[in-house]
């Protein structure tokens, strides 16, 4: 396309844009919603750790050798100071630990396995290892693919007893390289998702359980420090079904682990027939298992949602817009002291489950999309990330207020409404709703208070914007890369003086704000 020929649509698209705000405008502006806060800033709090922001979730095991997804992750360390990385496909065949010869005689390679672990632990995180999936040297059915587009093999072992010395010849390697004192600060879990299409084993939930308690004991037989757990079923599924096996044949387990998105079905995590908005879900999920583990044998078992996100499909609507925001810290805010550690999926854009990224804005899992360009996500998280240790009790479904270690007060506040369409295809347009106007009466600040605020909203910290107006093209030139990521960039906070204890703050539909008060 000649550079005319681009500039012609760029200004297409942008006259298409300034009709639909036109047109908007045209009607009379929605009036806010007022909501009043109360704050004590020296009120004694509970304890508040950061649960959603020490593990990401990434694309398959081998992807971490590239040089965009090490970049990406230490874009988002930096964001977040997450601790742990979580990923599929460490046994899969392009990893290569796995070798038969001729004879039919096992070894194991280890280079691959080196290189992945030494790139996480020099970039600042430890592995949270998935073990999965199957080796195609050890399957029953080399046929079992499943439909990702790298297709790993999700057959049960052929043999058990060369399983089982697989998993003990890699962790005593991983002992050996890394240290009984660091391996034991790792966690590892048991397969990814058997009770759906990543586990051809009949009955499924049987034959996973033979596979976890095969796997948890070559582990242990290495060396008992060693941190496993399971059963990282999809739809938040089998956790008391698996602690009560876990208690009836004597199997070790050291945390519970599960998953669930946004657009999971009540039929199928609750079954029952609730409509559960977006909003929500996720939340009630982590609810319902907290309370099973509580009944369970083991009511003080550590809970781990290993994956989730607003949407377990590639909505743009979605995963790359402003509305992961508020919907971020609703979650936060809903989920709070009833998990340990939530996995976000996934942290980057370098993924490829579906396909080779042909499209930075596709509606991909990551914080930062193809071409290292920051989303509204990776914005909603380092935003997030300033929140404080302890929470302070607040009237209201859309805040969170909070309290630093040295006293200064952190306040979330945010303007949620549902996406804009739910198909796989990008809708344009604008979110249903009001704004809001949140209006703060804070106790016991120091008299020379003020607030820096940071923004997160249609025109502040959002790439997608900048994208549409370019025409969302498939593969953008290196110039318009560059002005999307300085789009995508966090926007500069605002300073405002606080007068008498009271700050108004406005919020429009989809927006989030974080206050740092000092």
């Amino acid at each position: 396309m000649t550079l005319s020929a681009q500039l012609r649509n760029l200004a297409l698209a942008v006259c298409a844009t300034a009709l639909l705000f036109t047109s908007a405008a045209s009607a009379a502006p929605p009036a806010a919603t007022t909501t009043q806060l109360r704050i004590d800033a020296s009120a004694k709090g509970v304890a508040f750790p950061h649960f959603w922001e020490q593990m990401f979730g990434s694309g398959r095991a081998a992807l971490s050798l590239r040089d965009d997804y090490r970049k990406d992750l230490d874009a988002v360390h930096q964001a977040t100071g997450f601790g742990y990385i979580r990923f599929h496909g460490i046994l899969d065949h392009d990893v290569g630990l796995v070798q038969r010869d001729a004879q039919g005689r096992i070894s194991y390679n280890f280079s691959y396995i080196d290189q992945i672990y030494d790139g996480l632990l020099e970039h600042g995180v430890k592995p949270f290892v998935e073990l999965g999936f199957m080796p195609p040297e050890l399957t029953s059915d080399p046929k079992a693919l499943q439909a990702f587009w790298y297709q790993p093999n999700v057959a049960p072992p052929k043999d058990y007893a060369e399983w089982d010395a697989m998993i003990g010849a890699l962790a005593r390697h991983l002992v050996e390289r890394y240290g009984i004192d660091e391996v034991a600060s790792w966690y590892f879990e048991v397969w990814n998702e058997p009770n759906i299409g990543f586990w051809t084993g009949t009955p499924a939930q049987s034959t996973y359980f033979t596979l976890y308690d095969h796997t948890v004991r070559a582990l242990k037989a290495v060396n008992p420090r060693l941190r496993v757990g399971g059963p990282s079923t999809a739809q938040a599924a089998w956790i008391p079904a698996f602690l009560k096996h876990a208690k009836d044949d004597n199997v070790p387990v050291d945390f519970v682990s599960t998953h669930v998105y946004g657009d999971d079905t009540a039929d199928n995590v609750f079954h029952t027939s609730e409509n559960i908005p977006r909003a929500d879900m996720v939340c009630r999920a982590v609810d319902k298992v907290h309370k099973e583990i509580a009944a369970s044998p083991y009511p003080k078992m550590p809970l781990v949602f290993s994956e989730y996100n607003a949407s377990y499909a590639n909505l743009p609507n979605v995963t790359d817009t402003v509305f992961m925001g508020p919907w971020m810290a609703n979650t936060i805010r809903e989920c709070a002291g009833k998990v340990e550690i939530m996995s976000y999926w996934s942290f980057s854009d370098v993924f490829e489950e579906q396909g080779i990224v042909r499209n930075p804005f596709y509606g991909g899992f990551g914080l930062i999309a193809a071409d290292r360009i920051d989303k509204p996500a990776f914005n909603a998280f380092a935003m997030l990330h300033k929140l404080g240790g302890t929470r302070l009790a607040v009237k209201s479904d859309s805040a969170l207020v909070t309290r630093r270690a040295d006293g200064t007060v952190v306040i979330a506040l945010w303007n949620y409404a549902p996406p804009v369409g739910n198909t796989a295809s990008y809708t344009p347009g604008r979110p249903v709703g009001t704004p809001k106007h949140f209006s703060l009466d804070m106790r016991h600040l120091p008299a020379d208070a003020h607030a820096t605020v940071w923004r997160l909203d249609e025109t502040h910290g959002n790439a997608v914007a900048a994208f549409d107006q370019m025409g969302r093209p498939d593969f953008p030139s290196r110039q318009q890369i560059a002005q999307l990521r300085e789009a995508g960039k966090l926007a500069a906070p605002e300073t405002i003086d606080v007068r008498d204890g009271k700050l108004a703050i406005d919020v429009p539909v989809q927006g989030l704000v974080v206050i740092e008060l000092r």
